[in-house]
């Protein structure tokens, strides 16, 4: 009986002392991990909206009516998760990022900011968080698929998988249609977002 009481003190003992430096160790690291988080997000801002000097919350954002939003324009498995605003030298809006989480992906969620110039154009797309399968879907995250996207003003996109050309028409990648759709309607969720939340109303 002493024998099982010493065990199972020295168990719970082990258990504590594991307990107490795992806290430790996440305390210490808990800060570096977000400034690196904030710094991935920041580079990515630069990337897709180049004309901003600096970028600022935008105050005005709501998680639930943003939800609402999307739901009413069909992108249900989308969610906005926040967005910023591009300010030029002297504090003028030059547009916009919009960050949006997309739950369509084929190997989990796919985390994408989108930049949008104050007159409606899609400036670019850059992946804060994808892990599609090497190869095929991974592919979303090269030069190649996002610069589809650059440049772009137009009120949605779509794919296309026969090589069908226009402004609004991105080439699916080949063997990864489930990751070309979830980044398409992750890109058009933002441009709802921009033009019915962010004073971009209809393009003409």
């Amino acid at each position: 009986m002493n024998k099982i009481i010493k065990n199972t003190l020295i168990l719970t003992a082990i258990t504590v002392v594991s307990g107490l430096l795992l806290g430790l160790v996440y305390d210490i690291t808990k800060k570096p991990i977000a400034i690196a988080q904030e710094n991935t997000r920041q580079e990515a801002f630069r990337s897709v909206l180049p004309d901003a000097a600096s970028f600022e919350e935008y105050g005005e954002y709501d998680a639930e009516k943003a939800g609402e939003l999307l739901r009413e324009n069909g992108y249900d498995s989308n969610e906005i998760s926040d967005a910023v605003t591009g300010k030029d030298g002297s504090g003028g809006t030059v547009g916009y990022v919009v960050n949006v989480i997309s739950h369509e992906g084929y190997a989990g969620d796919i985390e994408i900011s989108v930049g949008i110039a104050a007159d409606g154009t899609v400036t670019g797309i850059e992946m804060l968080s994808i892990s599609e399968t090497a190869g095929l879907g991974m592919k979303a995250a090269e030069t190649d698929f996002k610069d589809q996207f650059k440049d772009k003003k137009v009120e949605k996109f779509s794919y296309t998988k026969s090589g069908e050309s226009g402004d609004d028409m991105i080439d699916a990648i080949s063997g990864a249609t489930i990751t070309t759709n979830a980044v398409t309607n992750a890109v058009d969720a933002a441009l709802v977002y921009y033009q019915n939340e962010l004073g971009g109303g209809v393009i003409e």
